[in-house]
């Protein structure tokens, strides 16, 4: 395993939130702890894209798998992840259309 810090840290956060799965399974678990298939459910994806986009947030350090019982809870990997989620969302963006699309894919 490697440690990152400053850069590293905000473009593994970057490309996790890029998809709009992931990013919905991020301010999901910011609110509370999860089992994949709840989050399946409740985000109306599949359970085998639920388990693929919990492995890439798990390689990206953002959230870990905790054993419970027979089953496995995710959960944010640090707390202040769940700050830096909830700051962001208070943030308002002006964006010149011409540039990126509403989904946040770059278009130029």
């Amino acid at each position: 395993m490697e440690t990152l810090t400053h850069a590293p840290v905000l473009a593994r956060f970057g490309y996790a939130v890029s998809d709009p799965t992931r990013a919905r399974v991020l301010l999901a678990l910011s609110q509370e702890p999860s089992y994949p298939s709840d989050l399946a459910e409740s985000l109306g994806v599949s359970r085998q894209s639920m388990s693929n986009h919990l492995t890439c947030l798990r390689g990206c350090g953002l959230v870990v798998a905790v054993p419970d019982g027979r089953r496995t809870r995710y959960e944010l990997a640090d707390a202040r992840l769940g700050h830096a989620i909830e700051d962001l969302l208070g943030v308002v963006l002006t964006v010149d259309p011409a540039c990126c699309a509403p989904d946040g894919t770059c278009v130029a």
